[in-house]
């Protein structure tokens, strides 16, 4: 199991699998004492709070709750990849440090496909959001909001017509189209 970036909502039952089924969970050096839970790069519940007015966010929050993301159990045996670990797996991912969301947040482009999982890099929906196709998440679910979108610099004169965005439906485009969409 390849992982973006620590969030709870995007490593959500990787400790299940790897104690469950001895899965491997793979994430980049910089990532990776936050997929074991030894730091937390995440919104805070006081920049929660300050937006909880917001109907939207709101219900957003009753669902994290519900969803018992809260009390999720952090992947204690991943490990990082390295260039040639990721190149031995099938399709031969590789990684693009796109910090910003997280310290070590990267996206993984699949290259034989020409698709790439950029998590949340950008995305192309979110409960919060009323917006559809690529934008960036609330600037509250950013360690560095402006480095955020700076860094999906990085990404330019990648060959993916598949984006698998963290949240909201896939995107059927030249991921330079949906750069170019960040940037309004």
């Amino acid at each position: 199991m390849l992982i973006t970036h620590g969030h709870v909502d995007h490593t959500g039952s990787a400790a299940y699998f790897s104690t469950t089924f001895g899965t491997p969970i793979l994430c980049s050096p910089e990532e990776l004492a936050h997929v074991q839970g030894k730091e937390k790069h995440q919104v805070t519940l006081g920049q929660v709070l300050l937006r909880i007015w917001r109907p939207k966010v709101l219900r957003w929050m009753v669902h994290v709750i519900k969803a018992k993301a809260l009390q999720a159990e952090p992947a204690t045996r991943a490990e990082a990849w390295t260039g040639q670990k990721l190149a031995s797996l099938p399709g031969s991912p590789r990684a693009i440090a796109v910090p910003g969301h997280t310290p070590g947040n990267v996206a993984l482009l699949l290259p034989n496909a020409r698709a790439t999982a950029v998590g949340d890099t950008f995305v192309s929906g979110h409960p919060i959001s009323s917006k559809h196709g690529p934008q960036m998440l609330h600037r509250m679910f950013h360690s560095d909001p402006a480095g955020a979108l700076q860094a999906t610099r990085r990404l330019e004169g990648l060959q993916a017509n598949v984006i698998l965005p963290g949240h909201g439906p896939a995107l059927h485009m030249p991921l330079p189209e949906a750069l170019k969409a960040l940037q309004k």
